[in-house]
């Protein structure tokens, strides 16, 4: 089982280029495996809990909606 290799101090340090050019890679979804795109889907995703306003313009590339489960 792989795991990500990214930690916290690393969502701490990205800068807003760095998570501009995520966005990028993701949108551009030219990945030679889906494994790759799917770990930069997951730093999106820690990016958005931790780093909101760096993620701001790109919370369309994470799908997420808020669901009622009630």
């Amino acid at each position: 089982m792989k795991t990500l290799n990214f930690s916290e101090q690393d969502v701490a340090r990205m800068t807003a280029n760095e998570v501009a050019a995520l966005a990028q890679r993701l949108e551009q979804d030219a990945y030679t495996n889906p494994f790759e795109g799917l770990d930069d889907w997951h730093l999106l995703r820690a990016l958005a809990f931790q780093r909101p306003e760096l993620v701001e313009p790109y919370l369309y590339l994470l799908d997420m909606e808020a669901y009622d489960e009630a």
